[in-house]
């Protein structure tokens, strides 16, 4: 079981990585980090939904098996916390246009 959790938060954490591809620019920019390195985030934009369907899905197989091997008391708030990571990187992905526009304001 622990393997399936450990690829859960493995999962959840690449689809924050690349919800953040576009918004992550922006705010380093704001800090005064720019530089022509950022143009790498473009190539990591065009999988973000291919990567955030492998995550919801590998989520999704640890709540199943976590269910179904009666463990859900002891990892119930470790699958909580995948869940929600990923949760917070679908809604980047959709909210990115003005997540970039309010970044934009702050410059």
């Amino acid at each position: 079981m622990q393997k399936y959790l450990s690829l859960s938060y493995l999962g959840s954490l690449s689809a924050l990585g690349v919800a953040a591809c576009c918004v992550l620019p922006m705010a380093m920019m704001l800090l005064g980090l720019g530089g022509s390195w950022l143009a790498i985030f473009g190539k990591i934009a065009a999988a973000s939904f291919y990567v955030l369907a492998i995550s919801t899905a590998l989520v999704a197989v640890s709540w199943l098996i976590s269910h179904r091997r009666g463990s859900m008391t002891r990892l119930k708030w470790w699958l909580v916390g995948s869940t929600a990571m990923t949760g917070l990187a679908w809604v980047i992905v959709f909210n990115e246009a003005r997540i970039n526009d309010y970044l934009i304001m702050q410059m």
